[in-house]
């Protein structure tokens, strides 16, 4: 019996140190549970942060006050082009997309008086508008930029002898008229050019005279005059065209994704002198 109690012995503190193993893993285990459980409600918090930035209200910009442009070659009157472009027949529509964003008329006149020479007109309107951009800003804006670069290239036109430029009153928000003489092989052009901003539209008008053959060379002074008088119509053209509440604008609308036309997109119009 003792040899018997004595074998057991040996076996029961086997069995005992198996139980205070278990029994001190247990601890460690529920550790482990609750540390995995917190971790996943961190994740919870990160996701509902994310979710709650992903829901916040776009970006909104002022609405651009003018949303068309008018037809481009009946920005000018009849009696206008009569005095501008005596022998013009009709008005030569440029190409664009978009003629609610860009649009562009050309007259050339010729008035051949035979033996004694002839008198060459070329007159041009250009008109494009911005719609106001998230990412750019207001339509106002960008034609005011635009404006500002149309002027600077007009000013730099190579060749230009004589160079005047000129602030224009009661010509849209701000306009300025660029005047000089370009000398080509058919003779010596008086070229003025009128740059006007009205809201968010840019309207550039371009009106040369040449003296060919032996005429004289028109008045530089009446050309100017002329230019002047045709921008401010085509400027009121523009705001005709959108009637008398287009200018109140929306703060509160959204732009648009996209501007309907781009200075960067859209060349100069400078003097051609062409027919």
């Amino acid at each position: 019996m003792q040899r018997r109690a004595q074998r057991e012995q040996p076996e029961r503190a086997k069995r005992l140190t198996r139980v205070l193993v278990c029994a001190a893993a247990v601890p460690v285990m529920l550790v482990a549970t609750g540390c995995s459980s917190d971790s996943g409600s961190d994740d919870g918090g990160d996701k509902a942060a994310s979710a709650s930035a992903s829901a916040s209200p776009s970006p909104t910009v002022q609405a651009a006050a003018y949303r068309t442009l008018p037809e481009a070659c009946g920005v000018l009157s009849k009696k206008t082009l009569k005095d501008l472009a005596p022998k013009a027949k009709s008005g030569k529509e440029g190409s664009s997309d978009d003629v609610a964003s860009r649009a562009s008329c050309s007259w050339s006149s010729l008035d051949n008086n035979g033996v004694k020479g002839s008198q060459f007109r070329w007159l041009n309107v250009s008109l494009l508008r911005f719609e106001s951009d998230t990412t750019r800003g207001p339509g106002e804006k960008l034609a005011q930029e635009y404006y500002d670069k149309q002027v600077r290239e007009v000013r730099a036109t190579p060749g230009a002898k004589g160079l005047n430029a000129q602030a224009v009153a009661g010509t849209g928000d701000e306009a300025t008229a660029v005047r000089y003489d370009l000398k080509k092989k058919e003779g010596t052009f008086k070229q003025q050019t009128v740059v006007a901003r009205v809201e968010n539209v840019v309207v550039t008008l371009d009106y040369n005279g040449a003296g060919l053959a032996g005429d004289k060379t028109p008045d530089a002074a009446a050309l100017l005059s002329d230019a002047k008088k045709a921008a401010r119509e085509a400027v009121l053209s523009v705001t005709r065209a959108n009637g008398p509440s287009a200018a109140s604008g929306s703060p509160s609308a959204p732009a648009s994704g996209r501007p309907s036309a781009s200075a960067s997109e859209e060349p100069s119009a400078s003097a051609s002198g062409k027919s």
